[in-house]
């Protein structure tokens, strides 16, 4: 006899996760609301002069003081993959003609080789996470807010016509964001789609997406149309 429990499907595990879609450089929550994700250079502020470090602390606080919605700021620690500059490197040394050239790059690409396989070589990136809830001006109360919360499975619907609506407004703030972080002396762009579903892909999957690299969604897309 069959055992029931072996039967019963077992639970994606996006059902757990708050997000309902990624498309149009924007990731679409459960509850509606809208995300848009920057990615932000950094500085280094120690190096900087007293009047820069004084210039820099004004304008921080000057953005601080801009801001009307809550903004999250998250540092992501990764392994720094170079095997894609190492493929450069290969590629470049196969059509160098002159010899005392390709060899100088050959014992290059070898040292690169050699040192990451030493150790790990961790690098940091920093991303502003621009959030849009449609919602909060329609005066949702605190116990509608932890239903959404609570109930992550439920996705709200909404139209075509109606997320370029919020989306419109979302990019209105975001743009709003850039300016403030310029003033600083920070460089930073909207991740697009593929880059938002690689940044989910590699923070839910560290391991395996060292190991298996995600294909192009455009790509993806072609193949599924064909």
């Amino acid at each position: 006899m069959a055992n029931r429990s072996a039967t019963k499907a077992t639970p994606s595990t996006q059902k757990y996760l708050q997000i309902a879609e990624i498309k149009d450089d924007v990731v679409i929550m459960k509850d509606g609301s809208l995300r848009a994700v920057l990615l932000v250079s950094s500085i280094n502020f120690a190096l900087k002069s007293d009047d820069e470090q004084n210039a820099i602390i004004s304008a921080y606080v000057s953005f601080l003081n801009s801001l009307d919605l809550p903004l999250q700021i998250l540092i992501q620690s990764r392994q720094l993959d170079l095997e894609q500059y190492l493929n450069y490197l290969k590629e470049a040394e196969a059509h160098q003609t002159n010899d005392l050239l390709k060899i100088q790059m050959t014992e290059y690409r070898q040292y690169v080789t050699e040192l990451v396989q030493m150790g790990n070589i961790m690098t940091k990136r920093f991303y502003v996470i621009v959030p849009y809830e449609p919602f909060q001006s329609k005066g949702r109360s605190f116990w509608q807010r932890v239903g959404d919360v609570a109930s992550p499975t439920g996705v709200v619907s909404v139209s075509q016509k109606i997320f370029l609506s919020r989306q419109k407004e979302l990019f209105i703030v975001v743009d709003k964001i850039l300016s403030g972080l310029a003033s600083m002396g920070l460089r930073s762009q909207v991740l697009d789609t593929q880059s938002l579903i690689e940044l989910f892909y590699n923070t839910y999957n560290p391991t395996v997406a060292r190991n298996e690299k995600l294909e192009d969604i455009n790509k993806l897309m072609m193949e599924t149309t064909m």
